[in-house]
């Protein structure tokens, strides 16, 4: 009997120290739950949480608000470059036509330019040609008028024809005088370079050539311009017994005896 009664004041004291614990640990459970809450809601006041989850709200007393997007203030660099964006905008709107219809190539402007000085026909005649150089500001015998007569492709000295004036004056990208006085550096600069030089040279005897007098063939013609770069002032270095003309050699033989006497 007594027994029993241990049994049951074992088992209830048991059974206390059980409860006791769990309620110590639901308390602990509690205040952690209380504290959690506590910084939950500090957070909340600070605008500091964040939602989870799509079903996430926050509560009606503390209504979450993002915080204002400060505005990058523009520096002084990104001013100019937008005002500069802008001026050049309003620039090219007004400006680039004008521009364009000056630089572009106008064969309808080339052709009254051409009639200028053709008058009623279709070629520039003498007197044209007179007035033309004139303008340009250039004397007719002057080398730069024999450049660009091969430049046109022009068959007869003094004359240009409408075809032989648009062909020309289109590859020079010239439709009026100020254009052409504009390229005439250009075209005496042709000069230097050996090959055009050589072209110009060969183009020449047959743009000056008249058919009453026959002074010198073509080949002749050709040949003088290779021994006026081949061969020295004092003539030290020509080959009489090379494939030069007869006419150079009589001249090679005639300087030699004028320099003997």
């Amino acid at each position: 009997m007594r027994s029993s009664r241990l049994c049951v004041v074992l088992e209830f004291e048991f059974n206390l120290s059980v409860v006791v614990e769990i309620d110590l640990q639901l308390s602990s459970h509690l205040t952690t739950l209380a504290s959690i809450h506590k910084i939950h809601h500090t957070l909340h006041r600070l605008n500091l949480t964040e939602d989870v989850g799509q079903d996430s709200r926050p509560s009606a007393c503390c209504p979450r608000a993002m915080p204002p997007r400060k505005k990058r203030r523009p520096s002084a660099g990104d001013d100019m470059s937008a005002k500069k964006s802008r001026q050049d905008s309003v620039f090219r709107k007004h400006e680039t036509p004008q521009i364009r219809e000056e630089e572009t190539f106008s064969s309808k402007r080339c052709l009254e330019w051409f009639y200028e000085y053709a008058g009623c026909d279709d070629v520039v005649g003498p007197e044209g040609m007179e007035k033309f150089c004139e303008d340009i500001g250039v004397e007719p015998e002057n080398v730069v008028m024999l450049v660009l007569a091969w430049k046109l492709d022009a068959q007869s000295m003094g004359y240009f024809t409408l075809q032989e004036w648009l062909r020309g004056m289109g590859s020079l990208q010239c439709d009026s005088t100020e254009r052409l006085r504009n390229s005439l550096d250009y075209l005496r600069s042709v000069l230097n370079d050996s090959t055009s030089f050589k072209l110009i040279y060969r183009y020449a005897f047959d743009f000056a050539r008249q058919s009453k007098y026959k002074v010198i063939n073509k080949d002749q013609w050709c040949n003088v311009l290779e021994f006026s770069r081949t061969i020295n002032l004092d003539l030290s270095n020509y080959d009489e017994d090379g494939a030069w003309p007869v006419l150079l050699d009589e001249f090679v033989e005639w300087y030699k005896e004028r320099q003997m006497s």
